[in-house]
């Protein structure tokens, strides 16, 4: 199934990413250094074209979402999302990221809540995220959205730290 990003994001321009879109998307991620000290990595063109690929074990590129909002002819947020993973009714979010000069002003939150509602009406009755452990802003964006931890027997190790499950439930 083949998800209408589109129609999730009313007022913004959305648009799969590629080659085309990576010095806009570096300059975005460059706007977010506390992420990155957070995460343990400095964002490269290199690594955001190995992002446009990425996915799980077991994933078809069908399923992967790996977008850019734009807005007045601005780069200003990234998403990536895969459909159906880990179960297929539900969505996880691999990574959204705001322009620094976005942030603070509820557009994150308001972008989430346009998400989740369109991922409920597609059918999804879940979605999942992982954020770094160490990343206190992270943790209290997406609890601020709704999100619960999920308790997990493994953790993987990611950059400067563990992840750490999260989901809400639709």
């Amino acid at each position: 199934m083949r998800l209408d990003i589109n129609a999730f994001f009313p007022g913004y321009r959305v648009s799969p990413l590629g080659e085309a879109d990576l010095a806009a998307a570096l300059a975005l991620c460059q706007s977010n250094p506390l992420y990155y000290r957070h995460f343990g990595i400095q964002p490269t063109l290199e690594n955001l074209r190995e992002n446009l690929t990425a996915l799980p074990p077991g994933k078809a590129l069908e399923g992967k979402y790996f977008l850019g909002l734009w807005q007045g002819g601005k780069l200003i947020a990234l998403l990536d999302l895969i459909a159906g993973y880990p179960e297929p009714d539900t969505a996880w979010i691999g990574w959204l990221i705001l322009d620094q000069s976005c942030q603070g002003r509820g557009l994150g939150s308001r972008l989430v809540e346009a998400l989740l509602e369109g991922l409920s009406g597609a059918g999804f009755a879940r979605v999942k995220l992982a954020y770094i452990k160490g990343n206190p802003q992270s943790r209290h964006f997406w609890q601020k959205n709704g999100f619960s931890p999920v308790p997990s027997d493994s953790e993987e190790a990611r950059g400067n730290g563990a992840l750490a499950p999260m989901e809400r439930v639709l």
